[in-house]
């Protein structure tokens, strides 16, 4: 009965538009410049690619770009075991990861102070969550 109501509720949720899609900047092939023309603007994979990732890598030719749709989960791991490679200077390589729409684009010229707030995707889980648990809650009684 219980794994009924979750299936329900979980269609319901998908139905009413609560499945997550981002847009990324991609290229998938090493450029010198930095892939943020709107041609190079992807759709991801709903409810799988829920970040977008930027690959810079300082060669002798250049500074070179990747970008690319990416799980939280590899693009977290890659960061982090690129991390000690992210120098900045000749053969440096650094992987970043971010989860607002077009964020692995150009970066701003502005200096923002960072929020100590959650992201939104967190709030939104958070509050579908308590809803679900608080419907089940009445189901039961």
């Amino acid at each position: 009965m219980c794994f009924l109501i979750y299936a329900t509720l979980f269609g319901f949720f998908l139905k009413t538009g609560l499945a997550l899609q981002i847009q990324c900047y991609q290229c998938d092939e090493m450029k010198q410049h930095d892939c943020s023309a709107p041609e190079f603007i992807v759709n991801c994979t709903v409810n799988v690619q829920d970040m977008c990732q930027k690959e810079v890598l300082v060669k002798e030719n250049g500074v070179h770009y990747r970008k690319s749709c990416a799980s939280s989960g590899a693009c977290l791991i890659a960061s982090s075991g690129y991390q000690q490679f992210c120098t900045g200077r000749l053969h440096s390589v650094c992987i970043s990861c971010c989860n607002t729409p077009l964020c692995n684009g150009p970066r701003k010229k502005t200096h923002l102070v960072p929020s100590t707030a959650p992201p939104a995707l967190i709030h939104i889980f958070i509050l579908n969550f308590h809803w679900i648990y608080f419907l089940l809650l009445l189901l039961e009684t």
